[in-house]
This record gives C-alpha cells, structure tokens and sequence, in this order.
C-alpha cells in the first residue's frame, strides 16, 4: 500500500491533476505484477510518464518528426521531467541516489547534480510563490481597508 500510495504523489507531483494522476497510476498498475519489485514499479512508472507525455505532445502530429530541433525539445522535456521524478523520487519515496540512478538510467554523478539543482529550483518556485501570495494578501488588506 506504501507503494501505490507513492506512486500516486509521484503521479500527481508530475502531471498536476488528479484525473491525469489517476490515468498514470493505472497505466502503471497495468503493466506490472504482485511480484515486480519495487524498482521495476518505478521503471514502469516512469515508462507510463513518458508514453502519456509523448502521446498529449504529438496527437496533431501524425508522425514522428525528423527535425533535429523538435527531437532536441523533447529530449529538453524529458530532461526536465526526469529531473524532476529524481527529486520526487528522493522526497516522497526516500529513495537513496543510487536506486534513482538505476530507475532514471543515468550516472550516480549526474542524479547528483539533478537533485541538487532540482532542489534548488524548487525553493526558489516555492520561495516565489509565498512571496506572490504574500502581496496578494497585503494587496487584499489594503483594498478591504
């Protein structure tokens, strides 16, 4: 239960919708067994990501493209996307660097660097939007008054 509890704060971290989170978690649950460990979960998890990401971002392109700046915008998103899961990953999961590594499929050194920026980028969001809702509040006073 810990697991599918996980996988759905990932899923819902990651798509920011409950309908959406619901869809990957059952895309996900789709595709593994009682017995795939927890690892492979995860794996699959991210697999379902990038097969949801993949179809909303060319449904209106009948084929696949060739053009090498369409491929590295991609390659950009999921980049971002992996980023991001890493952090996930390590936050709500607790999982240690190197059992991100293995799901993600890159570098020790490079979850590293990801989760330090990925961290950091996420501070600073959450830093921005206290200060937003913070002058919305003063800006609501003083309207009040």
């Amino acid at each position: 239960m810990d697991l599918m509890d996980d996988i759905y704060s990932l899923a819902y971290w990651m798509t920011g919708s409950e309908a959406s989170a619901t869809e990957l978690v059952n895309m996900t649950y789709l595709n593994v067994t009682l017995d795939t460990p927890e690892s492979e979960v995860y794996k699959t998890f991210r697999a379902c990501y990038f097969d949801m990401f993949g179809n909303e971002c060319t449904s209106s392109v009948p084929k696949p493209s060739c053009n090498p700046k369409e491929k590295n915008e991609m390659a950009e998103l999921q980049r971002v996307a992996d980023i991001q899961l890493s952090v996930l990953l390590s936050s709500v999961s607790g999982l240690k660097h190197s059992a991100i590594s293995k799901i993600i499929g890159k570098p020790l050194d490079t979850i590293r660097v990801w989760l330090s920026a990925g961290r950091k980028s996420l501070a600073e969001r959450m830093l921005s939007q206290q200060a937003t809702l913070h002058s919305d509040v003063s800006l609501n006073r003083e309207w009040i008054l």
